[in-house]
């Protein structure tokens, strides 16, 4: 195989990857979205989209796979192959979590605990998956650093608004209706928890691209 045909293979692998990063960012927002209004029939577009999102990673991963086996690539390029590989299953896992968010939106009846901005934390969590992929697809480790440093920021949102539920639990006597409230509770505990999932892939997303591009496991451990 000759060397243009070869980087061709590689240029198409990145090309398509963020290709892919770009629907399940789509399904994400709008997961996030069918959360804030309750919009069922866009929930069910995220959930039954789900597939979609399956098959482009099994795909995408056998282009990985053939690369190894095939091309055999050797230092910079075998890091940027091994590293799309690891970034394609946190992609998968984003559209995992979009699915988990959307079926929360459709079990949803009432809002809450009002203060906790849940579409605030899920904007914070959706940037970062963006500003990471953006820098996987230009070899921006800097880039890929800012974004990474910005998932303090969402871990304190997410224990902060926890923290409130729990509290507001504990103080409160919801009487007969407890059972609902729990159901509740459980279902907002459980937003906030894949909220943060979402910004620790994209953390991943960011570690592959400081790795790839200048050899640092700084963000890997």
């Amino acid at each position: 195989m000759t060397r243009d045909r070869y980087q061709g293979q590689l240029d198409r692998l990145r090309s398509d990857i963020v290709s892919m990063s770009n629907l399940v960012v789509e399904r994400y927002e709008t997961a996030m979205e069918a959360l804030e209004t309750k919009d069922e029939s866009l929930a069910r577009e995220v959930i039954d989209g789900d597939r979609e999102i399956n098959e482009r990673y099994l795909e995408l991963e056998g282009d990985c796979i053939d690369l190894f086996a095939l091309q055999q690539p050797v230092a910079g390029n075998l890091r940027f192959v091994a590293s799309s590989f690891k970034l394609l299953t946190d992609l998968e896992r984003i559209g995992d979590l979009a699915s988990n968010l959307a079926g929360y939106a459709i079990a949803a009846e009432r809002d809450r605990y009002p203060e906790i901005d849940v579409m605030y934390i899920g904007t914070e969590a959706g940037a970062m998956v963006t500003e990471g992929v953006a820098a996987y697809a230009n070899d921006r480790p800097e880039r890929a650093r800012e974004a990474a440093a910005r998932d303090e920021k969402v871990d304190k949102l997410c224990a902060d608004a926890s923290e409130v539920v729990i509290r507001n639990l504990l103080r409160t006597d919801y009487g007969d209706g407890m059972s609902e409230t729990m159901e509740d509770v459980s279902r907002l505990l459980l937003t906030i928890r894949d909220l943060e999932r979402v910004a620790d892939h994209a953390v991943n997303i960011c570690a592959r691209t400081v790795y790839m591009t200048d050899h640092d496991t700084e963000l890997l451990y």
